[in-house]
């Protein structure tokens, strides 16, 4: 019992520390886009500020001028390969390492306040991702992995509701700020991000906040709009990050299939001399328990339907969240393996609450291996090699799942006692 009050007393002031520190300073990170690493500042002042790389000034680009939802601009750069000391205004910026080692994986992060389903966002045990981002940071991670939805605070906190009084709301910057940037803000400045984009950041929610501030290209689109597939080498593996978005769960429309196949194309021509892992917001594959059984949740209709005319011979791993809880599906070397990690803060599945299902499932016409768990946390990836491994982190930083990454084997289970 002493063990467990103080590691809760200590969760509870990584989490308030990360809160009364963010916002502190404006916030800026380095994220990873098809050119290689980008510096990225959001900031309220006239002009965009200088950035310093290794002891040189240099000027930022403004990517995108104020506006009325988002009342502060957002200015870029382009980090020179080999950067390795980064700041602006006085903040300190990790830049990229040419073959990352350690690497955080988490999804579905942000706080949900939907009309009668009301999220406790001014309560860390009620909407843990600033206490999942400061333990995270403190493995000094060289890359975070972001498989998608931030944005959750779509309609206002009810009345008298102290859970979440006085939440911004709405896609505009108060709300990312407060979703996102304050939260976050130890893990932002601790390694270099990769973002894919989600369903809540479609152009009918998130959208404009997602082109303005997280997408990977260097000019920002206008709803309408999908994101570009592109590379990230990570010496000897590389991300493949695809955008899910517009895609369907639980039908296969032929226009969204075929939207989904093409982003699929860059995927199929890519080079394949090393192994590839896409990152996609929805699960191609995913199983569900009913009861003592496993079976195919079948998600995602649109994708499954496109990947059937697409090769992915090359894909050992599939990256996504989506689904609340951690699971992975190892089918063997016929079939990419795939994990979910979507654990980082937003309202879990209830019927995913621990402890973890362990068994096989027949997942789309193929036998899986397949664990899968209800926990907040994050998902700490470590390279051995040629292979990985991989632990489940929940919020006392202990480990839950323990997981091995050989080509596309993957297989996890419960630590043992």
């Amino acid at each position: 019992m002493k063990v467990t009050v103080l590691t809760t007393t200590l969760c509870l002031g990584l989490w308030f520390a990360a809160v009364e520190s963010a916002g502190a300073a404006s916030p800026a990170w380095v994220e990873m886009t098809a050119t290689g690493a980008e510096a990225r500042l959001v900031s309220d002042a006239a002009t965009c500020p200088p950035i310093v790389v290794d002891g040189e000034t240099h000027a930022m680009s403004q990517r995108a001028p104020p506006s009325e939802a988002f009342p502060n601009r957002v200015c870029e750069y382009d980090l020179p390969a080999g950067a390795r000391v980064v700041s602006i205004d006085g903040q300190s910026l990790a830049p990229p390492v040419a073959r990352p080692r350690r690497i955080v994986i988490l999804g579905d992060s942000g706080c949900r306040l939907k009309g009668a389903v009301v999220q406790h966002c001014n309560d860390p045990s009620g909407w843990p991702f600033a206490q999942v981002a400061a333990l995270a940071a403190a493995k000094r991670p060289d890359l975070v992995i972001h498989v998608g939805d931030y944005y959750y605070r779509e309609t206002p906190c009810p009345a008298g509701n102290a859970a979440c009084a006085g939440s911004p709301y709405g896609d505009r910057w108060e709300t990312w700020k407060a979703e996102v940037f304050d939260p976050a803000a130890p893990l932002l400045s601790a390694a270099p991000w990769v973002f894919a984009r989600g369903n809540h950041e479609d152009c009918k929610r998130g959208g404009a906040g997602w082109f303005r501030l997280l997408d990977a290209d260097p000019a920002m689109r206008a709803c309408p709009a999908q994101s570009d597939t592109f590379a990230v080498d990570l010496g000897g593996v590389k991300l493949m990050i695809v955008d899910s978005a517009d895609s369907e769960d639980v039908t296969a429309p032929a226009d969204l299939v075929a939207a989904f196949a093409s982003r699929l194309d860059a995927v199929v021509a890519s080079d394949k001399r090393d192994p590839i892992w896409i990152v996609t917001h929805r699960p191609i594959w995913d199983a569900v328990r009913a009861g003592p059984l496993l079976l195919d949740a079948q998600v995602n209709a649109t994708e499954r339907a496109a990947v059937k005319q697409r090769d992915l011979t090359g894909v050992d791993l599939i990256l996504s969240g989506h689904v609340h809880d951690f699971t992975s599906l190892g089918f063997g070397p016929d079939r990419s393996a795939q994990l979910v990690v979507g654990t980082g803060g937003d309202l879990l599945n209830k019927d995913d609450y621990p402890p973890p299902a362990v068994g096989g499932a027949m997942i789309d016409g193929q036998t899986a291996k397949v664990f899968t768990m209800g926990r907040f946390g994050y998902f700490l990836l470590e390279r051995r090699g040629d292979d990985w491994e991989g632990a489940f982190h929940d919020l006392s930083d202990k480990i839950a799942a323990l997981c091995q990454l050989h080509g596309r084997a993957l297989s996890c289970h419960k630590p043992r006692a």
